[in-house]
């Protein structure tokens, strides 16, 4: 099967948005349908024989994740200038929601590094962008988004982890809940409150971390047990003093919410589209 990035650049094209496209119509272009075409094979052909063991056993489907990075059906937002192939929401939608028909839960896996990574595409400096970015393009790794809370849901206003600046570093102490791939990446998005004032703003309030999961005092729980996504890693992460350099702050101290609220915005709809083929599947004869 030929992979995505081989189809990309194949046609010289730097970048396939549907921003790309001017009118208002309801078809695919070419390059779209193509990608819809190589997202439907692999879910029909990979994902679907194997989704019923994944779901029984709850083991991790690193074969899949390793063979959809590989198709470079993973990372699909990253842009052109740090190795990804900058696609745009629209076909990350595609992509999700033909790999959903396969397994939702072999799907989240999948999808969740667009969410985990998202900060870093919008917000992250040149260093950072190479740097982690970087990790997910040379490497079949997978990264997570820890924003949600045990007691605040996604409320992320209410959030309490916390981060408190000592000299040149932060110091992390928390807890996050119900993180998808929480026990398989390689690093975190991590969102802390670093104004203690509870009267703050979240505008101000809040600061987005690049935390590497192998950092001393980070640890993950145990698996949580998702009925109908059992292939996908959700735990719970612990923060005891997590020592991060400040070199990790993402755009700067206080704009961690606009960040946050920023990778929903442009993750939630391939989300949505996963639902929508789950359905699809459940209705099917």
């Amino acid at each position: 099967m030929i992979s995505l990035t081989f189809l990309l650049k194949l046609r010289g094209m730097r970048r396939i948005s549907s921003a790309c496209y001017s009118g208002y119509h309801f078809e695919l272009n070419e390059h779209q349908k193509q990608i819809q075409e190589m997202a439907r094979k692999f879910a029909r052909e990979e994902v679907l024989p194997k989704a019923a063991y994944h779901d029984k056993t709850g083991e991790f489907p690193w074969d899949l994740v390793k063979r959809a990075w590989g198709l470079g059906l993973m990372n699909k937002g990253v842009p052109p200038e740090y190795g990804g192939p900058g696609l745009g929401i629209f076909e990350a939608c595609l992509v999700a929601e033909e790999i959903a028909y396969g397994c939702s839960g072999i799907e989240t896996a999948i999808e969740a590094n667009g969410l985990g990574q998202t900060p870093v595409i919008i917000a992250g400096n040149e260093q950072q962008k190479k740097k982690y970015l970087g990790r997910l393009i040379e490497e079949p790794l997978l990264c997570a988004y820890g924003v949600t809370e045990p007691g605040t849901g996604s409320d992320v206003a209410a959030i309490k982890t916390k981060a408190v600046k000592k000299g040149d570093e932060y110091i992390i102490n928390g807890q996050k809940m119900w993180i998808t791939n929480g026990g398989v990446a390689n690093w975190y998005f991590v969102l802390a409150r670093t104004d203690m004032d509870p009267k703050a703003s979240t505008n101000k309030a809040f600061t987005g971390f690049i935390v590497d999961a192998k950092t001393p005092g980070l640890n993950a729980g145990r698996k949580e047990w998702n009925m109908g996504q059992r292939a996908s890693d959700t735990r719970g992460i612990t923060f005891e003093d997590v020592v991060v350099p400040k070199e990790n702050v993402l755009l700067g101290e206080g704009a961690g919410f606009k960040i946050a609220m920023g990778a929903f915005d442009r993750t939630r709809p391939p989300v949505r589209r996963n639902c929508n083929q789950f359905e699809k599947q459940c209705l099917s004869p």
